[in-house]
């Protein structure tokens, strides 16, 4: 699920900032250098200038499993990955790949007549449909008995249901009165100033003794909001997030596939979807797709962490919780059409048909795929409440070609670590940074936001930097770099996520340590002997 982080706290849940009017911290923090630049980035841009001067890259395909994204972004276009074997729009599968037209990647959330999904339920509401569905409203002792675990199950996932249906029913109205106070008040004081745009100042300098009370009402509105690092759109966001919830996410009798028109039971892989692969909403996979490559050299918006790349965009997740067989299916498309590396920026606490992506990731690891994912916002010790996609198979093994990825935050000790980062000292690799993180939107545009959803392409990134510049390394020996070259704090001391308890850094992932591109560069030159 694309999990959305609010950058106010009004709520117990974390939505994803967007405040594009004033940076939170330097822009590009994530590709910085903690000793040149004070701020505990990547080391990127000094990995470029002081290691990988005058060398000579070879371009990496890199897949984008996520929600979609913009591919005609000013500081994308550039970097799109084209099916050079496929002929755009004349509807055959002239590659016989089995997806027609697909250009630049495929929507497994797309039907035939082009149409494609946005809203989803949750995994809990869909197995608590079928549950509902298997026992009925008075099942007998004997159906009981002989499906006990099914039904101790049932009633779990009823619980929590309705818990998160209550939670949307109590926040919706709040937050829909919250938008309306807002946007009276931001009228009021437009009309007020004669302006079409407020600014901070505009607000703050209005002289009450020369207003009338409503204006007084409406400047300490605005003021409250402003405190509290709160926009229109934030609360905007907030409104739509919570009706969503009570219209689609926690609704049983919704049902998207019917769009698609697929057997959701089914793999069915090649038989489904669509090649529109930007969506109704590709805020969140431009966002990610901008960390990873966005265009170094046009002189426009934001630096990319790799410089040779093409995304591949395969869009698998909607506004809910994505299927495991679409995410096993864009796992195996991205392998089967050439990318190197796959990020994988979403995720849920159940998942029904995982053999299905277990399977998957098998095939792209017997392929050399690395898989980069992201830990979860969750604040949960993973290690413990389990979140899916996982390295971990059903049967305890665990994929080799699996980086778990949590978020860091450019603040220092005690508040490094992101607040909404899930952590694991097994379940986790390793951090890097996820928090105010500047990239493309849609529309040629640029936003912060914060999520390990950022810290996963960041380290997608420098995994594609590695692949570009030292062509020769495999999947295991990306991810063996980037994990014993991680920048290790011994001696940080920062809350655990959630809590106000201070903790090691290093008991929070496997390596205790954060994502650095310039140590990763050196350790690749010893490791492939070469200047």
């Amino acid at each position: 699920m694309k999990k959305i982080l609010f950058a106010f706290c009004l709520s117990p849940f974390f939505l994803l900032q967007s405040n594009a009017q004033e940076l939170q911290t330097k822009p590009n923090w994530q590709n910085l250098d903690f000793e040149k630049d004070g701020v505990r980035g990547m080391s990127v841009e000094r990995a470029y200038q002081e290691l990988l001067k005058g060398r000579t890259s070879k371009t990496v395909i890199v897949a984008v499993i996520d929600g979609g994204t913009d591919v005609n972004h000013e500081d994308l276009k550039d970097k799109i990955w084209v099916n050079a074997k496929e002929v755009a729009g004349n509807g055959k599968d002239d590659d016989k790949n089995g997806f027609i037209d697909d250009v630049n990647g495929w929507d497994f959330l797309g039907g035939k007549d082009g149409q494609d999904v946005n809203h989803e339920q949750v995994e809990l509401t869909r197995m608590l449909k079928q549950f509902k569905d298997k026992f009925g409203t008075d099942p007998s002792k004997k159906l009981i008995r002989k499906n006990q675990a099914d039904y101790d199950l049932m009633g779990k996932l009823q619980k929590e249901f309705e818990e998160k249906r209550t939670e949307a029913e109590q926040y919706a109205p709040f937050y829909a009165q919250l938008y309306k106070n807002f946007t009276e008040s931001e009228a009021v004081l437009k009309n007020f100033l004669k302006v079409e745009t407020l600014t901070k100042e505009s607000i703050t300098g209005i002289d009450e003794n020369n207003a009338d009370r409503t204006v007084r009402a409406a400047k300490r509105t605005l003021e409250k909001f402003i405190e509290l690092g709160a926009t229109g759109n934030d609360i905007k966001e907030a409104v739509e997030h919570y009706e969503s919830e009570l219209k689609y996410n926690y609704n049983l009798d919704f049902n998207a596939r019917t769009v698609v028109g697929d057997n959701p039971d089914k793999l069915q892989y090649g038989e489904y979807g669509n090649n529109e692969v930007t969506g109704p909403d590709g805020m969140h996979g431009s966002h990610v797709a901008g960390i990873i490559g966005a265009n170094r050299n046009n002189n426009l918006g934001i630096l990319g962490v790799a410089d040779d790349v093409k995304l591949m965009i395969v869009r698998t997740v909607p506004d809910g919780d994505e299927r495991d067989k679409d995410v096993a299916n864009a796992i195996r498309y991205a392998t089967d059409n050439g990318a190197q590396i796959i990020n994988m920026s979403f995720g849920k606490p159940y998942s029904p048909e995982k053999k299905w992506v277990d399977d998957a990731v098998k095939y792209a690891q017997s392929k050399g795929v690395l898989l980069v994912a992201a830990a979860g916002n969750d604040n949960l010790d993973i290690d413990v409440d389990v979140h899916y996609p996982t390295a971990t198979y059903e049967n305890g093994q665990k994929a080799e070609n699996w980086i778990s990825v949590g978020a860091l935050s450019w603040k220092n000790a005690p508040d490094a670590v992101a607040e909404f980062s899930n952590f694991g000292k097994k379940g986790v690799d390793v951090f890097a940074p996820g928090v105010d993180i500047y990239s493309t939107v849609p529309g040629s545009k640029y936003e912060e936001k914060s999520g390990t959803s950022m810290a996963a392409p960041a380290t997608t990134g420098v995994a594609a930097l590695l692949k570009s510049y030292f062509p020769e390394l495999t999947a295991a020996q990306i991810k063996k770099i980037i994990l014993e070259s991680s920048v290790k704090v011994p001696d940080f001391r920062v809350y655990k996520p959630g809590s106000k308890e201070i903790v090691k850094f290093e008991d929070l992932s496997v390596t205790g340590g954060v994502v650095n591109a310039y140590n990763a560069v050196k350790m690749a030159k010893e490791m492939m002997k070469v200047e």
